[in-house]
């Protein structure tokens, strides 16, 4: 296993873990839970220390995936070309290029002839 690999598992995880951290929070605002009625159980478990953890852990796990993405690019290797069809410049097709067809347009805008 390249360690580019094992990036995008740890980046796959992280992300995930991010993801259940946010939904899992109250809001703070209202926002959308306000308008549909629910502005009333706003602090639904009641205990701050959980709020105060999700919240330190969705800074941690957002830092880590920004560091894990950043350090996964260092692993690329750089030497390997990626055989690409779009840049085949053997295999370009040339398409003929016809002028458009030259009109007499010696009427005016509204569709009336001047003459």
């Amino acid at each position: 296993m390249s360690a580019f690999t094992i990036f995008l598992i740890l980046i796959v995880i992280v992300a995930f873990l991010l993801v259940v951290v946010i939904m899992v929070q109250n809001p703070k605002g209202g926002g959308l839970s306000s308008s549909f009625g629910g502005g009333g159980t706003q602090q639904l478990g009641g205990v701050k220390k959980t709020g105060d953890f999700l919240d330190k852990s969705t800074w941690f796990l957002a830092t880590a995936l920004i560091l894990l993405i950043l350090a996964s690019n260092l692993t690329i290797d750089a030497g390997s070309t990626v055989e690409s069809k779009a840049l085949d410049a053997d295999e370009a097709i040339e398409l003929p290029v016809t002028p458009p067809a030259t009109t007499d347009d010696t009427g005016t805008t509204d569709g009336t002839d001047s003459k």
